[in-house]
């Protein structure tokens, strides 16, 4: 009875020196995150009492920023932009951001004679563009559809070892199937003399050309395999249709089980899902057709006159405001810094 007793009480022991350390832990885990805010209160005051003792040497750094931004905001021209969205093919896309970075690179070294050649421009409005960049339009969709398209290309143990959380890492910007290019410019109609050269220096590559004829012609002759797929069904429909009329006349007397007809309703019901699947392939070439019609397909061109550009973030008065501000307060910080070092060494 004794040893009984002894047992429970042990287990007790046991247990309450369980409870004792899983409360201990929580008690650590909870004294954690409040350090943790606690930390971040202590940081946002530093810096709000770093701003109340030095504010004015702050505000009149901003104010000199702010006043040579509305200098340069009077003096300087009004920057406008446009934006064209294309969709390449046949892995063109990689050509067209050369291209675009190349036509970026002459803006930046400021040549205006080689640009007003390449877009056929006058050597004002070749002075006037101050910016070529292309980005990706992020769409997850074509993420999937191109897991979609790599899972029918290969064998299902392929499959089983690359799922689409490994295939997701390895879709790259350039694997988007929409870009946008947009040209800033002081001047808000010299887009639409642009989007020619853009795209005809990609498309009048002759591998894209030979791979889209290649393409187009290996869509053509599918498409005009199943479309006579489906004749021939429609063949075999009308023969089955006067073969059932004929029967339908004859005078049959008693119970007799046809077991042709019935084989013939089977082979009715499989051309009409045979004839359901060719159309549906028919769309899918057609669909391809139209996207691969063309090395380039142009979504939508640039507009004739460009939008301006607004925005806090492009305005001078803010920027340099916000230049000085930060340049003063890291010339005080730097002090503060030489300050306690001078300290810290005694």
């Amino acid at each position: 009875m004794s040893t009984k007793q002894q047992e429970t009480t042990n287990e007790e022991v046991d247990l309450g020196s369980l409870f004792v350390i899983i409360g201990r832990g929580f008690r650590n885990f909870f004294k954690f995150i409040g350090s943790i805010f606690k930390g971040i209160f202590n940081f946002l005051i530093a810096i709000l009492l770093f701003i109340k003792s030095n504010i004015v040497k702050l505000g009149i750094a901003s104010l000199l920023g702010a006043i040579f931004g509305f200098i340069i905001e009077l003096y300087y021209p009004d920057k406008y932009a446009s934006e064209m969205l294309v969709e390449p093919n046949f892995k063109s896309v990689k050509q067209l951001y050369y291209n675009v970075d190349f036509y970026n690179d002459l803006v930046e070294q400021k040549d205006t004679l080689t640009l007003a050649k390449t877009f056929n421009i006058s050597e004002d409005d070749a002075a006037s563009l101050k910016k070529f960049s292309i980005e990706p339009v992020i769409n997850k969709n074509d993420i999937i559809n191109a897991y979609d398209e790599f899972i029918n290309r290969v064998d299902t143990a392929t499959v089983r070892r690359y799922s689409f959380e490994d295939f997701k890492p390895q879709f790259k910007e350039l694997d988007y199937k929409t870009h946008k290019i947009v040209v800033e410019s002081n001047k808000n109609n010299v887009f639409k003399s642009l989007s020619n050269t853009i795209i005809s220096s990609v498309v009048n590559n002759d591998y894209f050309n030979r791979v889209r004829n290649l393409t187009n012609e290996y869509l053509d002759r599918t498409d005009a395999v199943y479309r006579q797929n489906l004749k021939q069904i429609d063949s075999l429909t009308k023969v089955y249709m006067q073969v059932m009329i004929t029967e339908a006349k004859k005078e049959t007397t008693g119970t007799n089980i046809d077991l042709g007809s019935q084989n013939r309703r089977a082979s009715e019901i499989d051309l009409l899902e045979t004839s359901i699947i060719i159309n549906e392939e028919l769309e899918k070439i057609s669909e391809k057709r139209s996207e691969k019609h063309n090395v380039i397909n142009v979504i939508s061109d640039f507009q004739a006159i460009g939008y301006k550009i607004n925005g806090v973030t492009k305005n001078y008065i803010f920027i340099l405001g916000a230049f000085g501000f930060g340049v003063m307060a890291s010339i005080l910080l730097l002090f503060k810094l030489n300050i306690y070092l001078e300290n810290y060494k005694k």
